[in-house]
């Protein structure tokens, strides 16, 4: 747990619309900056394995707390969406002067990295380099609302019982939920079941969670703008999927194959989280993407977006 009170410690704060959001901050590599955008119901905190590796390669490495979520602000009274959590993550880079990211990014992130690649789309038709994205890596998500096999606990919390339900969750139940999506082998250990548990119950963060899940519905409003945002992608894409995850394993690997030109699909024999699962071979696979098809100055090496498989 010492590790994860210093990651807290070490933290950084910026307001959003009057709420602060919590984030880190790293780096120390040669070059280029990466935003890692987590995913649903954890944090920033996600990425604590890859993190060495990460600012070792990158010159500037940020990682936020979406708002609520982990240590960043969960207010009752908010309007909740993958269009607010994008604003963050722009606001947040303009604020620190950064106008070129690459972007590393999880389940929930998954779609807010849709997003950040649509809007990235909509500035270059209009000739505007404000700020610009240079890469994706995904790992696992919802990319496809129709590969998105969500969870009897997640189904029930977007239905008209959820507000009670999120009010009933217990760290236990919550437990057990979480670690179901982790691979048989991989699954957490007492230590790390007790932090995703505080990440999500500080700041009563758990009452929101019907709020939060209106993503779900989201994603099948929005399908066509940000599988789109995937399939017209002018910067490289690498997917690392843990295929045993019920969620969005091996059958949205195979649906990302179906749908996007030329896929870069790396699979790995673990289940929804590969950063916490297997995070050397997660790490190896996200790195030989941007040596391999990346350029220090963010354009694609070789073949352009055409990638392979790994």
């Amino acid at each position: 747990m010492e590790e994860f009170a210093e990651w807290r410690a070490l933290g950084r704060r910026h307001t959003h619309r009057g709420h602060q959001i919590f984030w880190r901050d790293g780096g120390g590599g040669p070059a280029d900056t990466l935003l890692c955008v987590h995913g649903f119901p954890t944090a920033s905190w996600d990425w604590h394995l890859l993190w060495p590796g990460l600012c070792a390669r990158f010159a500037r490495v940020i990682a936020p707390d979406m708002i609520g979520f982990g240590f960043s602000a969960k207010p009752r009274d908010y309007d909740y969406s993958i269009a607010d959590q994008a604003d963050i993550h722009e606001n947040l880079l303009r604020a620190q002067g950064i106008g070129r990211v690459h972007l590393l990014a999880h389940d929930y992130g998954d779609t807010v990295a849709q997003e950040l690649l649509a809007r990235d789309a909509d500035r270059r038709a209009a000739g505007d380099s404000s700020l610009v994205i240079e890469s994706v890596c995904l790992l696992n998500g919802g990319l496809f609302p129709e590969t998105h096999r969500a969870r009897l606990v997640q189904r029930l919390l977007a239905s008209p019982v959820g507000p009670l339900l999120s009010t009933l969750t217990t760290e236990g139940s919550f437990g057990r939920s979480l670690a179901a999506v982790f691979g048989p082998d991989t699954r957490p250990d007492a230590d790390a079941q007790r932090q995703f548990w505080l990440l999500w119950c500080t700041r009563h963060g758990h009452r929101n969670a019907h709020k939060l899940l209106g993503y779900m519905a989201e994603r099948r409003r929005h399908r066509e703008r940000w599988v789109g945002a995937l399939r017209e992608a002018v910067v490289p894409l690498r997917l690392i999927d843990g295929v045993l995850d019920p969620v969005s394993g091996g059958h949205m690997a195979q649906r990302y194959r179906e749908l996007i030109p030329n896929p870069d699909v790396v699979e790995l024999p673990v289940g929804h989280y590969p950063q916490l699962e297997a995070p050397k071979e997660t790490l190896a696979a996200f790195l030989e993407f941007h040596s391999a098809r990346v350029a220090p100055n963010g354009i694609p090496s070789g073949d352009g977006v055409a990638g392979g498989e790994s």
